[in-house]
């Protein structure tokens, strides 16, 4: 009687299993995911997805990290290639007005949803202080925008960049309870309103009355 041969663990693909994880997390926030959430998306048991990615926090971890040069790319090339503050603070609300209302996946920011109501200290840490990275990075490419003459000496690098940062999670927000991308683009164009205007545009602008 021939023995009967035991079946190879079954395979998975790591990236699939990934996007899946990125997915259930962004949905769910990170208290709101379980362990057995994953393993029932990412199709694999429990010792594989220890295995392959270690454990719940890990794999979190990890999330971000891919979430941050996939999906949430946008505001990085947005910085990196418009010419701007201005330019880049603009593309990355109005880009974000399209990204947070994607019917092909959750909506919103993972990073800010994964924070809603977050229990375990290490996580939240480690959540503000990507978010408040992002703040300073804004707040940088805004004061090197006045060195520069781009913006007006007056402007406030500190206050706009919050406001900024502010707009942009509440965007956020806005989209999980069901705003849609035009409403968030609206947002976006008020927002930007507040913005001061270009050293150029405030050059070119009409004497008033009182000066002359």
């Amino acid at each position: 009687m021939a023995t009967k041969q035991r079946g190879r663990p079954r395979s998975f693909d790591r990236e699939t299993a990934l996007e899946q994880a990125i997915r259930t997390f962004w949905e769910n926030g990170y208290e709101g995911t379980s362990v057995s959430d994953l393993t029932r998306v990412m199709g694999i048991g429990a010792p594989s997805l220890y295995a392959a990615f270690g454990d719940k926090r890990t794999l979190f971890d990890e999330v971000v990290v891919r979430y941050g040069a996939t999906h949430g790319a946008f505001g990085v090339r947005a910085f990196e290639e418009e010419p701007t503050a201005r330019a880049a603070v603009s593309r990355m609300l109005h880009e974000a007005a399209a990204e947070f209302t994607d019917p092909g996946h959750p909506r919103g920011c993972l990073v800010i949803t994964a924070a809603t109501n977050c229990t375990t200290p290490e996580v939240e840490e480690a959540l503000r202080e990507r978010r408040n990275a992002n703040v300073t990075d804004i707040e940088s490419r805004i004061r090197a925008a006045v060195a520069a003459g781009e913006l007006p000496d007056g402007t406030e690098p500190a206050a706009l960049a919050r406001y900024t940062a502010a707009v942009f999670q509440g965007m956020s927000q806005q989209a999980r309870d069901g705003a849609t991308r035009e409403d968030l683009e609206a947002v976006a164009d008020l927002a930007m309103t507040a913005w001061p205007q270009t050293r150029s545009a405030a050059d070119a602008a009409p004497a008033s009355a009182a000066d002359m």
